[in-house]
C-alpha cells in the first residue's frame, strides 16, 4: 500500500484536532475541505468567521462549515490564553498588554490552543514565512526535554522501487538549522530516526554524510560529521548508523562495498543525513526536480508538540498529506 494511503488511514483513526490559521488562503481552505471530506482530522480554522464562511461559499467548498472556527478576537478562552502567554513569559518581560495583541495572531493562537490542550497540532506556511511560524512555536511550545535543536526531515519517493527503503529515503535536516554542531547534528540524526520509524514505518539505517568516507578526506567539516555518527551511538545506542560517507557510498551497494567494507550502512541507507541546511536543501529540490522524486514535508522534528512549516509554494495536496503527517506525530506512534 502507498505510504501516503497508510498515513492518511492511520490519521482517520486518531481523529486529532489540527489547527490551519492561515484560514481565508485559498490553497489552505482547499485542503481544510478536503481533510475533512475524507476524515483525515478534526480542522480548526482561526479567523474572521464570516470571511472564512464568505470564502468558502466563493470557492464553492460545502464542508468548511464543519470546521470548528475560532474568531482570534472574540472567543470564549481568549483571556485563559492570555494569562497562559504571560506567565510562559513573564521573565521575558511579556504584559498582559502585549499578550493581548498576540493572542489575536492566528499564529501565536494556534501555538497557545496547542499548548492549553485545545489542539493537538499545526500546519501553516502556505502564506507565511518559516520564522514567522516557528516564531510562537519557539515561545510557548518549546522543544521536546533533552533536545536542543529543531530540524526538518522530507519523505523523498522514487518511482524506482529499488532506491532506499522501496522507493524512500528520508532526507534531514532540508528545513531548519544552517550549521549544526556536532551534538546539534547527532541529535538531528536520532530526531530522524524516531520520524522514520513513525511516519515511514521503517527502521532506520542512518548514513552520515560527508565529502568524505571513512577518512578519505581530512578537514574540520568531516571531523564534525565522524563526533556527531559518535555522539548519536551513545544517544540511541539501538540506532543503526554509520558515518562518515559519501552520498554514493550510501546508497549504492557496490561503491559503499568498495570504499567502507564491513559497513552494515553503506550502500544500504534509507535516511540521508546532512552535515548542513544549505547541503540538504540543495539536494532535495534537485532530487525533487531532476529525479522526480515526490517530497513530502518538511517533517519538523524536536518540537514539544508537532508544529509543521509549508513551503510557500505548496499545492492543496501538500497541505492535506502534511496535515495526516501531523495528526500521526500528535498519535506519538
Amino acid at each position: 500500500m502507498d505510504l501516503l494511503i497508510k498515513i492518511k488511514e492511520a490519521a482517520r483513526k486518531y481523529n486529532k484536532k489540527i489547527v490551519l490559521p492561515e484560514s481565508t488562503e485559498e490553497r489552505t481552505l482547499r485542503a481544510a475541505d478536503e481533510l475533512i471530506k475524507d476524515g483525515i482530522a478534526q480542522i480548526i480554522l482561526t479567523g474572521d468567521p464570516k470571511e472564512i464562511k464568505e470564502k468558502a461559499i466563493e470557492l464553492n467548498l460545502s464542508n468548511i462549515e464543519k470546521a470548528i472556527i475560532i474568531d482570534p478576537k472574540n472567543h470564549d478562552k481568549k483571556e485563559e490564553y492570555i494569562d497562559l502567554m504571560v506567565d510562559i513569559r513573564k521573565k521575558k518581560g511579556l504584559t498582559r498588554e502585549d499578550a493581548a495583541k498576540l493572542v489575536e495572531d492566528p499564529l501565536y493562537l494556534a501555538t497557545v490552543m496547542i499548548k492549553n490542550g485545545d489542539a493537538d497540532g499545526e500546519v501553516a506556511g502556505a502564506e507565511n514565512s518559516t520564522g514567522d511560524v516557528l516564531r510562537p512555536a519557539f515561545q510557548y511550545v518549546k522543544t521536546k526535554p533533552g533536545i536542543s535543536v529543531v530540524s526538518g526531515a522530507f519523505l523523498m519517493i522514487f518511482k524506482d522501487k529499488n532506491i532506499g527503503e522501496n522507493g524512500i529515503i528520508v532526507f534531514a535536516d532540508c528545513a531548519v538549522h544552517p550549521n549544526p554542531t556536532d551534538k546539534e547534528l547527532a541529535e538531528i540524526a536520532v530526531a530522524t530516526g524516531a520520524t522514520t520509524r513513525a511516519i515511514a514505518g521503517f527502521e532506520p539505517r542512518i548514513a552520515m554524510l560527508s565529502f568524505s568516507t571513512k577518512g578519505s578526506a581530512k578537514h574540520e567539516m568531516v571531523d564534525k560529521v565522524v563526533s556527531a555518527t559518535k555522539l548519536a551511538k551513545e544517544m540511541d545506542p539501538s540506532l543503526k548508523i554509520d558515518g562518515e560517507l559519501q552520498a554514493d557510498a550510501a546508497i549504492i551497494e557496490a561503491i559503499g562495498q568498495k570504499k567502507a567494507p564491513g559497513s552494515e550502512i553503506a550502500g544500504r541507507a534509507n535516511v540521508l543525513v546532512f552535515p548542513t541546511l544549505e547541503t540538504g536543501n540543495i539536494t532535495y529540490k534537485l532530487v525533487q526536480r531532476l529525479a522526480g522524486a515526490e517530497a513530502v514535508g518538511p517533517i519538523l522534528q524536536g518540537m514539544a508538540a508537532p508544529i509543521n512549516d509549508l513551503s510557500r509554494g505548496c499545492s492543496v495536496s501538500d497541505i492535506v498529506n502534511l496535515v495526516a503527517i501531523t495528526a500521526n506525530q500528535a498519535a506519538g506512534i
